[in-house]
C-alpha cells in the first residue's frame, strides 16, 4: 500500500509541476523567447565582429608588408601611397612610423621629423611606439640641432633604467662630436661602452667614436 501511495503522490506532484510550468509559460513565455533570441543574436554579432576584425587585420598587414617591400625596392612614393590608406588601429600606427622613416630616407628631414613629432604627440598611439618616434626624430636631427636642443627633446631618456637610454646617449654624443665638444661626446660614448644593457651594435659604434674622439682630448 505504501508503494501505491508513493506512486500516486509522484503522479500528483508531476501533474502539479506541469500545470505550474504551463502557467509560467503562458505568463513569461514571450519574454523567455525574446531573451533567448537576443542572446543568440549577441553571440552571432560578437562572432561576426571578431571575423570582421580578423579580416581587417589581415588586409592591413598585407598592405603594410607590401609597402615595406616597395620601399626596400626603391619605390618610396608607391610605398607612401599604400601606407597612407591603412586605417587599422595597430598596423595604422606602424604605417605612420614607416611613412616617417621613408620620408627621412628620401632626405625630407623636416617632413619626417614633423611626422614623428605628430605621432609622439598623439596620446592614442602606443606609448612605446611614441618613444620610438622621438628617438628616430632625434637621430634625424643630429646634423642640425645642438646638444642642448637634443637634450631638451630627449633628456628624459638619459637614465639607466629607461628604455632607449643607449640610443639617446648616442644621439647626444654624435651631436656633441659634430660641434667639436669632444669632452661631452667622450662622456656619452664611454657611458654606452660601459653599459651592460647596450646592444653589441651600439657598443661597437661607441668604440669607433671613442677612437675618433681620443686624439682631440687633452693629454692626461
Amino acid at each position: 500500500m505504501s508503494e501505491n501511495n508513493d506512486s500516486i503522490f509522484r503522479e500528483v506532484d508531476e501533474e502539479v509541476r506541469q500545470e505550474e510550468y504551463k502557467k509560467l509559460w503562458s505568463r513569461y513565455g514571450n519574454l523567455i523567447t525574446g531573451v533567448a533570441v537576443v542572446f543568440v543574436l549577441l553571440i552571432a554579432g560578437w562572432q561576426g565582429w571578431q571575423y570582421y576584425q580578423q579580416k581587417q587585420a589581415e588586409e592591413a598587414s598585407s598592405v603594410y608588408y607590401d609597402a615595406l617591400r616597395k620601399a626596400s625596392d626603391g619605390k618610396a612614393d608607391e610605398a607612401l601611397a599604400d601606407l597612407a590608406i591603412i586605417k587599422h588601429p595597430g598596423f595604422g600606427q606602424l604605417a605612420k612610423l614607416e611613412e616617417a622613416a621613408i620620408l627621412g630616407s628620401k632626405g625630407d628631414t623636416d617632413k619626417a621629423v614633423a611626422a614623428y613629432d605628430a605621432f609622439a604627440a598623439d596620446t592614442t598611439n602606443d606609448p612605446a611606439l611614441a618613444d620610438l618616434a622621438r628617438i628616430r626624430a632625434g637621430y634625424l636631427l643630429v646634423d642640425s640641432q645642438s646638444p642642448d636642443q637634443l637634450l631638451t627633446r630627449l633628456g628624459r631618456y638619459d637614465k639607466d633604467d629607461v628604455l632607449w637610454h643607449g640610443q639617446a646617449r648616442e644621439i647626444f654624443g654624435l651631436s656633441a662630436y659634430r660641434v667639436k665638444d669632444y669632452a661631452m661626446a667622450d662622456r656619452y660614448f664611454n657611458a654606452i661602452a660601459a653599459d651592460a644593457k647596450a646592444s653589441p651594435g651600439l657598443k661597437q659604434r661607441a668604440g669607433l667614436m671613442l677612437q675618433l674622439i681620443a686624439p682631440n682630448l687633452p693629454a692626461k
